[in-house]
Parts: structure tokens; sequence; C-alpha cells
């Protein structure tokens, strides 16, 4: 028999505690805690033991991975979907989950059986976007439902091979309490769903609500209990970033790139150049370009800088595309090694397009928009960068230079500044060993 117990979790952190508190030791939230009632089984009954298998035993399909039917997803989760996977994506409203799933159940309905999970939209709604991106959806089965325990006996009946749920918070579930969306109620579904579909050898989608910091809602176990975490984000335009954040079956350095059109997502073919700015006149000072490596693919981006007279008694950054950690580091060894001075200066950085970068690569480009920046000098336009600062000043080799240089190459630029020559290109290849080498090639321009 089932005996309840009244558990309080922090709505923030999904921190666990056995009274009420006014603030969460865990996160630092206040007010933050609900009350959950917890079904606990009662003593008496005896649990069989599972029979355990040999590693050596375990046998693995061929085809225990397969293609979504887009390139740029598959790229993200490591080279398509693995069979028997969870994987939890977010985002911020509207920006296109809903119409990328739809789109990848539309590409594997021919070959797979879908199972579309509805909490938040009507099924002629569904019907709607579907006919907007010329989806006849033959393949695809819609089930608009919030009650956990039918979604379950639905998904045993169908035995679907994709299941996606939009999203996991509308689900509500008679044995995790009243409240659809609470800590105890995201726990109890999702991992209920999870070990349903590997029974089945499905794949599961979770969407996800985001908060106003930009981060998943719910507690941290959620993304602990799936395999993948994918974050959907948008660039100052049309352009739309997928990138993991955690992905136990592939690399978490990749992302995803595509178009949000009128007849739904596009895949960009080429993004190498998709963030720089064209212009007529040259660059003005301040903006330099660097080729940063995003997984396993090259990006050109356009990095600008701006330094004007600190507003106040210390001077400060501001940055939310690169790390302002690495910002401080790269200035301060401009003060040191590069003869200019940025402790009264504010500093504000922005990468076009908006994509966030945390690759090393961008160190030296970096360092020359800001020198830049800073004498109000131009750099030419034809003129591309990538190497990483040392604390000494040195600029250090950086991975995939050859990739770096041909994808410049194809792009029309004429000179490349790097620590070291690479071979079998057309470019005007300028090998530096420290900023101060550096410096002296874009002054000379």
């Amino acid at each position: 028999m089932a005996k309840e117990k009244i558990h309080y979790f922090c709505t923030n952190c999904g921190h666990e505690e056995s009274k009420w508190q006014g603030k969460c030791p865990n996160c630092g939230e206040w007010n933050s805690f609900a009350e959950q009632k917890i079904s606990k089984t009662s003593k008496g009954n005896k649990i069989k033991a599972k029979n355990s298998i040999s590693l050596e035993e375990i046998v693995v399909e061929e085809n225990y991975r397969y293609n979504t039917g887009l390139k740029e997803v598959d790229q993200v989760l490591g080279g398509g979907l693995m069979k028997g996977s969870s994987v939890l994506i977010g985002g911020e409203p509207g920006i296109g989950k809903s119409t990328l799933l739809l789109q990848i159940a539309n590409s594997i309905n021919s070959r797979h059986r879908v199972l579309y999970v509805s909490g938040e939209e009507s099924a002629s709604q569904i019907k709607h976007r579907a006919n907007r991106l010329g989806i006849r959806g033959e393949g695809i089965h819609i089930v608009v439902d919030t009650h956990f325990e039918s979604v379950i006996e639905c998904i045993k009946e169908q035995k679907p091979e994709l299941i996606i749920v939009d999203s996991i918070q509308t689900l509500q579930s008679d044995e995790a309490g009243n409240i659809p969306g609470s800590v105890n109620q995201l726990k109890y579904c999702c991992n209920a769903l999870i070990q349903e579909t590997k029974e089945i050898n499905a794949s599961i989608f979770f969407i996800a609500h985001v908060t106003k910091e930009g981060i998943i809602a719910g507690p941290k176990v959620v993304e602990h209990m799936v395999d993948t975490v994918l974050y959907f984000d948008h660039s100052a335009s049309q352009i739309r970033i997928l990138r993991s954040a955690k992905n136990r079956f592939g690399s978490v350095d990749e992302v995803g790139l595509f178009s949000m059109e009128e007849n739904g997502l596009i895949e960009l073919k080429d993004p190498s150049g998709v963030f720089l700015t064209k212009r007529d006149n040259g660059l003005p000072p301040g903006i330099s370009i660097g080729a940063i490596l995003e997984g396993t693919r090259v990006i050109l981006t356009e990095i600008q800088v701006l330094t004007v007279p600190a507003k106040g008694a210390t001077s400060r950054i501001f940055s939310d595309r690169v790390d302002v950690n690495r910002v401080s580091r790269v200035a301060a060894i401009l003060e040191k090694h590069g003869g200019v001075k940025f402790s009264d200066r504010d500093i504000y950085i922005n990468i076009a397009g908006g994509i966030k970068i945390n690759e090393t690569g961008i160190d030296l480009p970096l360092a020359l928009a800001l020198y830049s920046s800073r004498i109000d000098m131009p750099i030419k336009e034809d003129l591309i960068s990538s190497g990483e600062l040392s604390l000494a000043g040195e600029i250090r080799v950086v991975p995939h230079l050859e990739r770096r240089v041909k994808t410049a190459e194809e792009m029309g630029f004429k000179t490349f500044i790097l620590p070291e020559k690479v071979k079998k290109t057309s470019l005007d290849i300028r090998e530096v060993q420290n900023i101060k080498a550096a410096i002296s090639q874009i002054v000379q321009q």
C-alpha cells in the first residue's frame, strides 16, 4: 500500500528538503520552496533481482544511429539520432523549436513511425503549421493530451520509433502531485518516458521552456536524465543556431546553422561567411576578421570593438558574445606588450551576427580589433587572423590552421596573420611569433 510523504522542492534548482525553507541552501533563491506529496511504497514487498548479462554477449545493431533528414541537426547530434536516446531541446518562445522537430518528423516518417505529443497546441494549430511548411504528414500521428498516463498508454499501443513531446512542462501525472510543471512532475514524467522509450528502442525529443536568463527551466536533474541537451538560439538576423550543451554520443563543440524563412527552417549550405558584413568603403576602426573553429567547421567572424573614455572611476567591459574574462586578459596583454593603455577606457565588444565564441583562435583577431579601436586606425578589409595569445605576448598555434586558411582563401581574403607558415595556399601568410609583430603587420597596411 502506498503512503504519502510531504517534501519541499526548490522550484528554481530542484533542491529537496523535508521542511519548508525561506531561502534555498543550494541556489540561494528566496521563497522558492513548494510542497509536494510523494507516494512511498510500504515495506514488505520483495523485489526480484534482474538477471545480468555479459558485456561480450551484448549485440549492437548496425543501424543503431539514423539520419534525421537535416544534416545540420545530424552534425550537432554527433552523426545522427541514436536509437533509444533522449534529447532535450530548449530555446526562447517562437524561435522555431516546434518547427524544427516537425520538419525532422516529416523527414523520417517514411522510414520510422512518429508520435507527436502536444500539450500546448491543438491539432488544428499543428496542421496549420504543417500546411505552411508544405508537410502532408501521412506517417505523423498527433496526440493532444497533457495527462501523462494517457500518453504512456498511447506509446505502448502504437510503439513509435520517434516521439516528440511539446512540451515536457505541460505533462501531469496523478502520481506526482496536482501541479503541472512542478519539480516533482518534471522529474517523474521525464524519467518514466525515458524508461518507456528505451524498452521499445525508440528515440524521444523533449521540448523545454527556458527562463529569462536563457537556461532550460526546471531542475537540473532533468538535464542529467537525458542523453543530449540542445539549445536553439538566434542571432540578430533570421539566423538560428543549434548547439549542444551535453551529448553522450558525440562532441559538444558542433553547431548547426539555419535560416528562418517563410516555409520553415532552411539549412545553410555554406555558413563560412554568413556572419561577415558587406561594406563598400573598407573596415572602420575597431573591426577585424577572424577564422574561428566551431566543432569541425570553420566560420569567419567579424569582431567589433569600441573603446571610449571611462565614464566612472574604473573602466568597464561590456561583452555578451565573448567571455568578459577573455577580453580583460587580451587587453592586459596589449597594455603590457603592445604599448597601448586600456585601464582608462570602457570597452564594448560585439560579434556580427550574434554568435557566441569560446574558441581560443579568437585571441589574436580580438587583440587586433582592440588595438585598431584604441589608436583609431582601420585594418585592411582583406586581412584575416587567427591565433591564441599567451600572457607573455606570444602567439600560439591553434588547431586546423590549413582548414582556416583554405576557408579564408575561398572567401576572397588575401592576407592571413598566423603563428606559423601553411603550405599550398595562394594567400600572403604573415608568420608572427608575438603580439608586437602582429601589430606591426596591420600598422604597415
